[in-house]
């Protein structure tokens, strides 16, 4: 897991998203005080933004690149 004293702004995608799955299965085990439990939540919100943030610019920079090339994809069953 990636050091919690690391910035969330600096971590990668996949660094961040490897922390949060971390501090959920530790969360999920309940082995830590109110006060852990908390700032690990709060540590774990701050990650899922960033994962979000980073995947929708990726999802911007994806169709800036393709353009007018953007088309729907229909699944037929």
């Amino acid at each position: 897991m990636t050091s919690a004293l690391t910035p969330v702004e600096e971590l990668s995608y996949e660094q961040a998203l490897d922390e949060l799955e971390n501090l959920v299965a530790g969360l999920e085990i309940n082995e830590h005080t109110l006060d852990q439990a908390m700032s690990q939540f709060e540590r774990g919100q701050m990650l899922a933004r960033h994962c979000a943030m980073l995947l929708e610019k990726a999802d911007l920079k994806v169709q800036q690149l393709l353009g007018d090339d953007l088309v729907d994809m229909e699944i037929s069953a």
